[in-house]
């Protein structure tokens, strides 16, 4: 259409410049000159628009570019693409306002509005009291399930820890959601958190966190550190998966334990597993904040360990071709964890989502962490991430230098 208008334009013009010099016999004008600059700048335009037409055709436009942190604080973010092509991120709150969660939305995963708040709870008729944690939202048959843990009001042993997932729908991405139940998805007889979904083979799985609450744990890590009186007990949090019914109202069959840390030292992966203990910061070690998804036929299942609070936060993976396991937690384990040994300033990185480009073509890791500029709170940061073809998964990061997305 433009260059139908700019070819109408220069007749325009030509004619015009035609009947001047006819009228006034402006013979030292080369009427053939005319012609030729006339057919020039036609030309420019035309392949202008048409370079233009085939870069948008092909998806070859402008790299966006970057810095992390993105300039929102949440922790344990969690970004999905809603059917109606628009990014939605949802995450604990750190401004210690919400008594539930808010929500974001983009188009291109880098400039986010808030929506506000779109899940309360501590409401007489909610389960929950407080603790609001971790929410992930699923959209199935034009609905939008939150998944998320809270503090469950029903305490009568009085625990010191008591939290619980439950489920909430929307009509929209944006709220309001409400709960399914009075109660929390299911009561295992210990504190849990950090829910998350995984469709496959068209059933549904639920992934989540035992919490290290009462749960000490006997290991060659736990008789280290008891033998240097650095802590008389080693409290773990431990990974399960079970069916979850596809309306999300109730758990098929017993959990399955699937990840936990490592019982011996010389474990590949206890060195980095155990950074909270072995640094004397806690007598605590996690496996917690899951994200699973399906790749080249392969369940990934990416996880984080160490104190959530602390420098030593990091995300690690294991993969299985079954949704119950077993795992087998990755040999290149860390893929993400803080750079300050190496000059960076970001630390704490950890429990972290993975979401896909538009075209599907590119992966997203979505993760919290804290900087020496943003302090304790937690912040946003998105890298790439990749699958080679050996199979083995890389996170571009942390990153903090300006890049394209």
């Amino acid at each position: 259409m433009k260059i139908i208008l700019l070819i109408f334009f220069y007749l325009f013009v030509y004619l015009k410049v035609l009947i001047i010099t006819t009228q006034h016999k402006m013979k030292f004008i080369d009427r053939g000159f005319l012609n030729r600059i006339i057919l020039i700048f036609i030309s420019i335009h035309f392949f202008s628009f048409y370079s233009e037409g085939k870069n948008l055709i092909s998806g070859n436009k402008k790299p966006l570019l970057y810095t992390n942190p993105l300039p929102v604080a949440l922790g344990d973010p969690y970004v999905f693409l809603a059917s109606n092509g628009k990014y939605y991120m949802y995450g604990t709150d750190e401004t210690g306002k919400l008594e539930g969660f808010g929500a974001y939305s983009s188009d291109n995963l880098l400039k986010w509005k808030c929506e506000g708040p779109v899940y309360k709870g501590n409401k007489p008729d909610s389960w929950t009291s407080g603790n609001f944690w971790a929410p992930e939202v699923y959209e199935k048959n034009s609905k939008f399930y939150m998944f998320f843990s809270a503090d469950w009001k029903y305490n009568p042993t009085n625990q010191g820890e008591n939290f619980r997932i439950g489920v909430a729908v929307a009509n929209k991405p944006t709220g309001p959601f409400t709960e399914l139940s009075d109660k929390p998805l299911f009561d295992p007889g210990y504190p849990v958190i950090d829910a998350n979904i995984l469709h496959f083979n068209g059933r549904y799985f639920l992934y989540y966190s035992r919490c290290c609450y009462k749960n000490p744990v006997e290991s060659e890590v736990s008789v280290w550190a008891k033998k240097l009186n650095m802590f008389q007990t080693i409290e773990e949090s431990w990974v399960y998966g079970v069916e979850i019914a596809s309306d999300f109202k109730s758990i098929i069959g017993e959990p399955v334990l699937l990840l936990q840390p490592p019982k011996q030292m010389n474990d590949k992966q206890s060195e980095w597993e155990s950074r909270s203990v072995t640094s004397g910061e806690v007598n605590r070690r996690w496996t917690e904040g899951s994200f699973a998804f399906v790749y080249e036929n392969k369940i990934y299942m990416m996880y984080s360990a160490n104190y959530f609070g602390g420098k030593n936060y990091a995300v690690g993976y294991a993969t299985s071709n079954n949704p119950l396991g077993p795992f087998i937690k990755a040999p290149n384990n860390p893929v993400l964890q803080k750079n300050t040994d190496k000059g960076g300033i970001v630390t704490g990185t950890g429990h972290n989502s993975v979401t896909w480009s538009k075209d599907g073509k590119m992966m997203y890791c979505i993760y919290h962490g804290r900087t020496s500029q943003t302090g304790d709170k937690r912040v946003v940061f998105i890298d790439k991430m990749t699958v080679d073809k050996e199979g083995l998964l890389t996170v571009e990061g942390p990153s903090t230098i300006q890049k394209a997305l």
